[in-house]
Order: C-alpha cells, then structure tokens, then sequence
C-alpha cells in the first residue's frame, strides 16, 4: 500500500522560500510523482511533476520558481519554492500514480494529508 506524507509548510513573506518534503512508501521508483495545491474556495491546480527518468513538467503560474526533485535513497519527493507570492497560498499534497504531466497531478491515485503554506504580502 502506497503511503504518503508531506511536511516543511508554514507561513512566509512574499519573496521568501520553504521547502517540502514528502516521504513515501511502498511505491515502485516507476511512479509519476507530483504535487498539486488547493487554495479556500479554489480549484485544485497540478504544480509540479517528475518521472522515473527525472524529467520535469510544470505549472506555468510557478515556471522559473518552484524545483521539484526527489531522493531515491530518502524515499522522498522535495518541492523547493521560491519568490513566494501571495498566490501561492494553499493546501499541497504529493501524489504518485498517473500520466505524467503537471495538471493531471490533482488526478492521481494516492495523496498526502497535505501541508499548509502561506504567503503573506
């Protein structure tokens, strides 16, 4: 059973950065795995996803400023964040297990209980 768990959110000024951390189990290094996020009365949006070969896809509302890369050896998925905006604000949660491509992250088949970050202006 694929387990999943995401920490490192909190509460930044814009400009400012956090990393997350999502550390996963009984998943196979096959997997797409991705973050998505939720803002209060907002859709959710795919962020950011990475394959088994480590090639990337992103939001564009996050090009240019958010990494995703992951540690095989840790079992964890990281999504460093810079040139935080208000924006930004949300709920994100990792995810593993679906196509591919950054705005089917919201789609895939496991997820985390989510972190919580916050960008004030």
């Amino acid at each position: 059973q694929v387990q999943l768990a995401e920490s490192g959110g909190g509460s930044v000024q814009a400009g400012g950065s956090l990393r997350l951390s999502c550390t996963g189990s009984g998943y196979s290094y096959g997997y797409c795995m991705g973050w998505f996020r939720q803002a209060p009365g907002k859709e959710r949006e795919g962020v950011a996803v990475i394959d088994s070969d480590a090639m990337t896809d992103y939001a564009d509302s996050v090009k240019g400023r958010f990494t995703i890369s992951k540690d095989h050896a840790k079992n964890t998925l990281y999504l460093q964040m810079n040139s935080l905006k208000p924006e930004d604000t949300g709920m994100y949660y990792c995810a593993a297990r679906g196509p591919c491509v950054a705005d089917r992250v919201p789609g895939f088949n496991v997820r985390g209980q989510g972190t919580q970050v916050t960008v004030s202006s």
